[in-house]
């Protein structure tokens, strides 16, 4: 009977225990067992998780020159797992779990063994740090700051994972929100006893930063990575790794335009907000204030990638990281810095003087902005540390002249005026307008020639369209301007792209970078958008009809680019290639690279054609504009045309014209280029105004406007630079005898 009895003990013992060898096969073996996939989980919450570098695209010239690019920096990283060693706080942690070992003595024994092994390791690696030109105690402070800053990390966990007060938490939306101080204050309520909270805080030994390394030094030359790589080669917990710098080749060369990177602002933070591999870390940067690395963002900016590993340290995911793409511009880089060079340089300047000054230059054919200069520059590799001065600087040196400064344009803006009066009828190319030797009537402009010689333009010839021009009379244009119906003339002003701004972002799409960027938000260069109104627009001006009406009584002051007639250099030169271009009017475009930049057209291509339409119909003329694509043709007549050219030629090669003196002897007739040029000076503020544009034989041109604040003779101050940045253009390939560039 007690045999029998031991047999069925046997068998169910052996049954039971097969069921268990059967239940663990099926845990280790079936993968879609729930047990299994409970163990996953855990494994991968108390993993760890390792966010992967990106690098930043780079910013290119229209020859592909580099502008912006990271530069790697490499940093010699240790790792917290061995500076923790210097932590009073971790030894006390480690040496109060060891008297709690079943074993205290053996436990202590071996901890104190392995913290005196770890702190040697630790103090012959400050040894060789020394070699790099930085003192012990620097060192040590660096080890310190990090061990700090893990510290509160853990005791930050440490409080989370140990029932924190519930008031604490409906205080705040997450618990990420809670202030350290806060969380700090409520953990030491709960553990009054220090050695209790540091061995809770020892506890905590299972986050990613304690196994992550962290910069300690910079190796600034090739020769300091190398003696590191000899130093540090076998020793653990040190290694050297690179890190994205970003570096500007130019330096203060078209600073304003390319812009800069800096830490992530409260605004930044928003564009990929809850985009867990595009949100900003601590230690990244984007594009601040302006510029193209502020606009290109979504562009330029990359997304990390990942690597995740389960609590048996086992990769079980791993996410490549995507790298920036790069953006090129439409700027001659080398064309821009030769023209910042000479503007500022006291012996190419003419006057001999450094004033803020503003240039563009236009390919006429394509609407290219080769060059965008403004003055003064600074330096953006310095610019993050330098941003206070910059800002307090009295001369703007941040911000962007050519684009972003709305300036009276003066007589510049006459052979518009013209166009409008011969256009809608108001004139004809050969009907005079007097200018006599005498003060105008009160409310009315006298004519410079007046003002300064006490003579008139009709003592020197027939004050017709062309010789007005070319004299610049104060009388013809205030006197034609005011012949314009006022809604007419700003129509005309809003066709030639004044009074409203032309896009200069590149195209943004929701797949730009390949990012699931859902916030992506529309960035456009900080422009002015001038004014074509008595009063001032008071929102951003996308439609004729949206533009405040012009009083009568003011077009004679817009006849001479004065009253409250405003625009920016570009506006300026870009109505000028359109002029060149025989009356056809294109958006200027900056970004050139096909994949990422589209030409963005203005919106006059429908909706202001509409109100062209219209008005021209109550004027009874037929010169309706023609949008084609991203194309607007004016509906100049060719006799217009040769009447704005003619006379445009007369001020630069014909004794009389305003700046015939600084280009007679140019020699830029000898290279076969033909200048169409108009000077300008405006008075509250003083500013020297030249725009126009140059021509070859084989129909290639560029437009071009410099201003230059505080001059007083658009031919004295602003004609000789025009004249020498044309030859600079010709010396570059654009224009003349060289043949077309290679792009």
């Amino acid at each position: 009977m007690y045999d029998k009895r031991i047999k069925i003990f046997v068998i169910l013992s052996a049954a039971l225990l097969l069921v268990c060898l059967l239940r663990l096969t099926q845990m280790q073996l079936l993968p879609d067992s729930s047990l299994q996939d409970e163990i996953e989980e855990l494994k991968r919450q108390r993993g760890l998780s390792r966010q992967l570098k990106t690098i930043r695209g780079r910013i290119l010239d229209r020859k592909g020159r580099v502008l912006a690019a990271d530069e790697p920096q490499f940093h010699l990283h240790i790792n917290y797992r061995l500076i923790s060693f210097a932590d009073e706080r971790v030894i006390r942690s480690k040496l109060l779990r060891a008297a709690r070992k079943n074993d205290p003595v053996k436990a202590k024994t071996k901890v104190q063994q392995e913290i005196q092994a770890k702190l040697e390791d630790l103090q012959q690696i400050i040894d060789k740090c020394t070699y790099f030109g930085l003192e012990r105690a620097d060192i040590e402070q660096r080890i310190k700051s990090i061990n700090n800053r893990i510290w509160n990390l853990r005791t930050f966990v440490a409080w989370v994972r140990n029932e924190p007060d519930s008031n604490i938490l409906k205080k705040y939306n997450h618990i990420t929100d809670v202030p350290l101080s806060e969380a700090i204050a409520d953990f030491e309520k709960k553990f009054p006893k220090k050695d209790e909270r540091l061995e809770r805080i020892g506890e905590v030994d299972d986050i990613a930063d304690l196994d992550k390394s962290w910069p300690l030094l910079e190796l600034k030359t090739d020769d300091d990575i190398f003696t590191a790589q000899l130093e540090f080669m076998d020793v653990d917990g040190v290694e050297i790794l690179p890190k994205g710098h970003r570096f500007y080749p130019y330096g203060p060369t078209a600073a304003q335009t390319i812009g800069w990177v800096g830490p992530a602002q409260a605004r930044d933070k928003k564009l990929f907000e809850g985009e867990k591999l595009l949100s900003y870390l601590d230690d990244e940067l984007c594009g601040r204030e302006d510029g193209v690395e502020y606009v290109c963002e979504t562009i330029l900016r990359g997304k990390r990638g990942q690597e995740d590993w389960d609590i048996d340290r086992v990769l079980k995911n791993r996410t490549e990281p995507q790298f920036g793409k790069d953006v090129q511009l439409s700027l001659d880089i080398e064309l821009q810095k030769r023209i910042e060079k000479y503007l500022a340089d006291r012996n190419y300047n003419p006057n001999n003087w450094k004033a803020p000054t503003a240039a563009v230059v236009i390919d006429v054919t394509t609407a290219d902005i080769l060059a965008l200069v403004s003055l003064p520059v600074f330096d953006l590799n310095r610019a993050r540390y330098d941003y206070d001065d910059l800002a307090d600087d009295p001369n703007e040196p941040l911000r962007n002249r050519a684009i972003n400064k709305q300036y009276p344009p003066g007589s510049v803006i006459k052979p518009l005026i013209l166009t409008a009066a011969l256009e809608s009828g108001k004139i004809t190319p050969y009907e005079t307008i007097p200018c006599p030797a005498q003060k105008a009537p009160r409310e009315w402009p006298s004519c410079w020639i007046y003002n300064k010689y006490k003579t008139g333009h009709s003592d020197r010839w027939e004050n017709y369209a062309h010789n007005a021009i070319k004299g610049s009379c104060n009388i013809y244009f205030s006197r034609l301007a005011d012949r314009i119906n006022p809604s007419v003339l700003q129509q005309w002003l809003f066709n030639f792209g004044y009074g409203h701004i032309s896009s200069l972002a590149p195209a943004l799409h929701a797949t730009s970078n390949e990012h699931r960027a859902t916030s992506i938000e529309h960035r456009d260069l900080r422009q002015a958008q001038g004014q074509i109104s008595t009063s001032i627009p008071k929102s951003k001006i996308s439609r004729f009809e949206q533009i405040p009406r012009l009083e009568a009584g003011e077009r004679r002051l817009f006849g001479i680019g004065q009253g409250n007639l405003r625009a920016t250099p570009l506006q300026v030169a870009n109505a000028m290639a359109a002029i060149a271009r025989a009356g056809m009017y294109k958006p200027p475009r900056l970004f050139i690279d096909s994949v990422i930049a589209s030409r963005l057209p203005l919106v006059i291509a429908s909706e202001a054609k509409q109100s062209q339409t219209n008005t021209e119909k109550a004027q009874n003329t037929s010169h309706e504009p023609r949008a084609t694509s991203d194309e607007v043709a004016l509906g100049i007549s060719q006799q217009t045309l040769d009447v704005i050219h003619n006379g445009m030629s007369a001020v630069v090669n014909e004794p009389g014209g305003t700046a015939y003196k600084e280009f007679a002897h140019s020699g830029l007739v000898g290279q076969g280029i033909n200048v169409y040029g108009k000077t300008g000076s405006t008075e509250q503020p003083e500013n020297a105004w030249f725009a126009g544009f140059a021509t070859d034989a084989t129909g290639r041109g560029i437009a071009i406007a410099v201003v230059v604040e505080g001059g007083q003779r658009g031919s004295s101050d602003a004609g000789p630079l025009a004249r020498d940045i044309i030859q600079f253009c010709i010396e570059a390939g654009y224009i003349g005898d060289t043949g077309p560039t290679t792009e």
